[in-house]
């Protein structure tokens, strides 16, 4: 390696590493400020909160490395164009493209790094941040619940006015609303005291309530509707356990399936797509077995009523007639119509139902495979922000952190927001999987092919339109005799 070599490489990595810790500072702050709530006022340990921090920051790296490349690249070469050391360079016959060579080498090696840093250490970071999480409301329940504000803990939700006690366990009027998936009804219950127990070896977390009233509202017949009735019980006592294993689980099941994306890697979502792929594949031929099934009993069932008189004219006919609730009396019109409703409702019921239970599946399958294409996409990403951030520098010959940071954080944001509507779309089954999570990187792709182009062939970055406006200032000119 050349003593320019060095040069090029050192101020690069110095530059790169000052904004990496900034920005990840930055980042990690951000993060302190969304778990505020769990960690302050919780008489949590030093070690505990940096045990926190520490599974929570790896995470970071996807959205920190990317931009510390192209904040580092645009400071470095735009400093490089400013103090005309590209134009001592260039006169000594070195390229843009050669200036660049070592640092792409290291872009690349940094690359592959990303790659299975994001592969093996990210989601072993967050599968043991998740358990952290878990383990700190088993030891300190109280902080599953906030004061003054609805948490939601399982299948509840739980409002307390004060906490006290040494680790907050004392529950001064409790409000609590149930919510039943499935159910339209509503059960709220209220108490004036009440206390939290937990167990480490449990996951379960026991709420136990004192003088209390439980609220239900009924499902009426439509003609008591109107009534709104409910029931109504009172309580001296009352023991309540609340599941916290969403926050742990690692189960392939529709309900927290969403949260395992994270914690795997290549292999393991390989082989979890598999499962859940061949699942959906056998849940559709279930909900499309049974609603032929369902059909074939319907038309399998005899005509309710049919009078003998019917019946023996209909013997005399050679063809049936094309309405045939003709051939039944008023009392077999009614139950047959009566029927097909009841069957008509209850088919609309099952596939809206397997409609519902299918998009559940295809979301986790959905997010599975973006976790999939993240750990490549972060790859891409460093190099795709390396030749996008150089050239850009060298052309707008700007270093420091002004105009650099500007150009930056604009293209960030641009990458960042296609990056987060791909996936949203992607969740949601609009769009595919791999089309969601390679979205940004296909709509820059072109503009660090553009901005190196233009870089190394020593063109500027106004692009000219003459080739549209000259034709026509030539038709519209006015025509005169020539002196």
């Amino acid at each position: 390696m050349k003593i320019l070599d060095r040069y090029i490489l050192t101020s690069f990595l110095t530059t790169f590493a000052t904004v990496f810790v900034i920005l990840f500072f930055i980042f990690i702050l951000q993060g302190i400020w969304l778990f505020i709530a769990e960690l302050a006022g919780k008489d949590l340990d030093a070690w505990l909160i940096a045990k926190f921090l520490l599974f929570y920051s790896p995470k970071m790296i996807p959205l920190v490395l990317p931009l510390s490349i192209l904040l580092a690249a645009i400071m470095t070469f735009g400093s490089f164009a400013e103090n005309y050391e590209f134009a001592a360079m260039k006169s000594s016959g070195i390229s843009l493209g050669r200036a660049m060579k070592w640092l792409t080498v290291f872009i690349i090696g940094l690359s592959i790094v990303a790659f299975f840093f994001a592969n093996n250490v990210i989601p072993k970071a967050e599968y043991k941040f998740i358990n952290l999480r878990k383990n700190i409301i088993q030891r300190k329940p109280a902080m599953a619940i906030v004061e003054g504000q609805f948490n939601a803990i399982g299948n509840f939700n739980i409002k307390v006015d004060k906490k006290s006690g040494e680790n907050g366990e004392l529950l001064s009027n409790v409000t609590i609303h149930k919510r039943q998936p499935g159910a339209s009804n509503a059960t709220i219950i209220r108490s004036k005291r009440g206390v939290l127990k937990s167990n480490e070896s449990s996951n379960l977390l026991q709420l136990e309530l004192f003088d209390g009233y439980y609220y239900e509202e009924l499902k009426p017949n439509p003609q008591e509707r109107q009534k709104q009735p409910f029931a109504k019980s009172s309580f001296s006592r009352q023991i309540m356990n609340i599941d916290l294993t969403v926050l742990n689980s690692n189960d392939e099941n529709s309900e927290t399936i969403a949260n395992t994306n994270t914690m795997l890697n290549i292999k393991e979502l390989n082989y979890t797509l598999d499962s859940l792929e061949s699942g959906y594949k056998h849940e559709t031929e279930n909900i499309a077995n049974n609603i032929t099934q369902r059909a074939n009993s319907v038309l399998a069932v005899r005509p309710p009523v049919v009078t003998d008189t019917v019946a023996k004219t209909e013997t005399k006919k050679e063809s049936a007639p094309v309405n045939l609730l003709t051939l039944l009396d008023s009392v077999g019109k009614k139950r047959t119509l009566e029927v097909a409703v009841n069957n008509l409702s209850s088919a609309d019921f099952s596939i809206e139902n397997g409609k519902l239970g299918l998009f559940a599946r295809i979301k986790a399958i959905n997010n599975h495979w973006l976790a999939l294409y993240d750990k490549f996409v972060i790859a891409y990403a460093c190099l795709l922000m390396f030749f996008i951030g150089a050239p850009l520098g060298a052309i707008i010959r700007k270093g420091g952190v002004g105009l650099p940071i500007v150009c930056a954080v604009i293209i960030f944001i641009i990458f960042h927001f296609v990056n987060t509507f791909g996936k949203k779309m992607a969740q949601e089954n609009g769009i595919p999987p791999f089309l969601g999570a390679w979205m940004s990187s296909f709509i820059l792709t072109p503009l660090a092919i553009f901005l190196t182009y233009r870089a190394t062939n020593d063109i500027g970055l106004m692009i000219s339109f003459d080739w549209i406006t000259v034709p026509f200032q030539k038709l519209f000119a006015p025509k005169g005799p020539k002196v």
